[in-house]
């Protein structure tokens, strides 16, 4: 049986390393102009994009250059110019979606593999076999697909590498394509500037009844009080909507079984620490999965501990009650199980004690579990010192390094704290800063655009 690649996020090149120590096979990352992400993104640095991809294929694996924005003329212009020296770092593939840009690679670098990007909204087996002969290798599939419409695709274009999102923000748009932000914010998420505006807490307010249907206004209550836009709704509703995020590891056998080339986990703009969650337990699923072993549900737990807003199937399971879909009680994440806490930097051998980089707040107690390559441990905390050497109960939070009696081996690994109840939800600034690096859906344009 094919072993599916597992195709990692990278925004920084801690990401990247730890996307690799944990079990993937490829990475993918773009520069910020030429990419939906431009925020949380340090690959616009060439020095930087070499050494990324370097390190990638030191390890054996692959890197696609994602270029898959919708340029405007100026960025036309610059295009080629600009991917000349990129070229030259011999990527393993550009993941594109404009065909104007694919028809400009095609001409200046013939043999560049192209991958075709999810913004194009693949959904049909006439699309794939479409564009396999316009040049492409790879085409990754619309989020927007049932298991059995990807197995149709799969037995009709058996010539064709084959990729699919299982994990990471879903958009309200189809792929995508939102323009939310857009008309609202005048950020445009199909130029990887998206302010995920589906996840604001909106307020409605009656305003007046046509022809058409209802009219309302919507405020956006925490940020932009008093300012109010227009809305309508007909008799199918409105159309501001929450999604949950996307986890399909359960459906991880059957998309090896059809033999889908490449898994693609979302989420450029989050943190290593996320990649390393979700990368461990993908790499276990696809394992498990060509080994013909049985489904490890303990595998969910694990994801459940990573910050999300609620986790949905997305499309892979037709039919479903739209609960399961949307999240219409709020648009920050929450972890039901784990807070990341920190980063054990080093080790003093004369000590025995840990460095630990503290990112959210723990105590002595606590039980905390340490997130490793080679496994993860849990224990209780049992004393703690400050860069002093003095005792301390409690670490508060961002900011501050502490002395744990760790394991030596620990150096690297990423500390989480058990958390239940209403700790479990994150606030925003915490998301948006080392928890998740989310900014919203986990998204430049918007959580669909690798």
């Amino acid at each position: 049986m094919k072993t599916p690649e597992l195709l990692a996020p990278a925004g920084t090149l801690a990401m990247l390393d730890t996307a690799l120590a944990f079990g993937a096979t490829a990475i993918y990352a773009g520069q910020p102009r030429y990419s939906l992400r431009v925020r949380n993104n340090d690959f616009g640095d060439l020095a930087v994009l070499k050494t990324g991809i370097d390190r990638v294929h030191a390890a054996g694996g692959q890197f696609y250059l994602v270029s898959n924005i919708y340029p405007h003329g100026a960025k036309l212009k610059t295009y080629i110019r600009d991917m000349a020296p990129v070229i030259d770092l011999k990527p393993d593939a550009l993941i594109m979606s404009d065909p104007g840009l694919m028809m400009m690679v095609r001409e200046e670098w013939p043999d560049q593999a192209i991958h075709l990007s999810v913004q194009s909204n693949t959904v049909n087996a006439a699309a794939v076999k479409f564009w396999a002969r316009n040049g492409v290798s790879r085409v990754i599939l619309s989020r927007e697909l049932s298991l059995d419409e990807i197995a149709d695709i799969r037995q009709a274009c058996p010539d064709t590498e084959l990729e699919v999102f299982v994990h990471g923000a879903l958009c309200i748009a189809y792929s995508g394509r939102c323009l939310l932000s857009g008309y609202m914010n005048h950020r445009d998420p199909n130029q990887g500037t998206c302010t995920n505006t589906c996840r604001w807490d909106f307020k409605v307010h009656p305003a007046r009844e046509d022809a058409s249907g209802d009219v309302f206004l919507i405020e956006e209550r925490e940020r932009r009080a008093g300012s109010y836009n227009v809305i309508e709704e007909d008799e199918h509703g409105t159309y501001i909507l929450n999604s949950k995020d996307l986890r399909a590891i359960e459906h991880v056998k059957s998309l090896v079984d059809m033999g889908i080339d490449s898994l693609k986990i979302e989420g450029r703009t989050k943190s290593p620490y996320y990649v390393a969650r979700v990368c461990q337990a993908y790499r276990q699923a696809i394992d498990d999965s060509v080994a013909g072993r049985d489904f490890d549900s303990r595998l969910l737990d694990s994801l459940d501990g990573l910050a999300n807003r609620g986790y949905t199937g997305g499309f892979f399971d037709r039919h479903q009650d739209v609960s399961a879909h949307q999240n219409y009680e709020r648009g920050s994440s929450e972890s039901s199980r784990s807070l990341y806490v920190g980063d054990v930097l080093g080790f003093d051998a004369q000590r025995g004690l840990a460095e630990v980089a503290v990112k959210n707040r723990f105590a002595v107690g606590d039980r905390l579990e340490l997130v490793q390559p080679a496994g993860n441990r849990s224990l209780v905390l049992s004393a703690m010192q400050n860069a002093e050497a003095a005792p301390m109960q409690v670490a508060p939070g961002s900011g501050h390094r502490v002395w744990l009696p760790l394991p030596a081996d620990s150096v690297g690994a990423f500390v989480t704290r058990f958390v239940s109840g209403a700790e479990a939800r994150l606030p925003d600034p915490v998301v948006a800063a080392e928890a998740e690096q989310s900014g919203g859906c986990g998204s430049g344009g918007c959580g669909s655009c690798g």
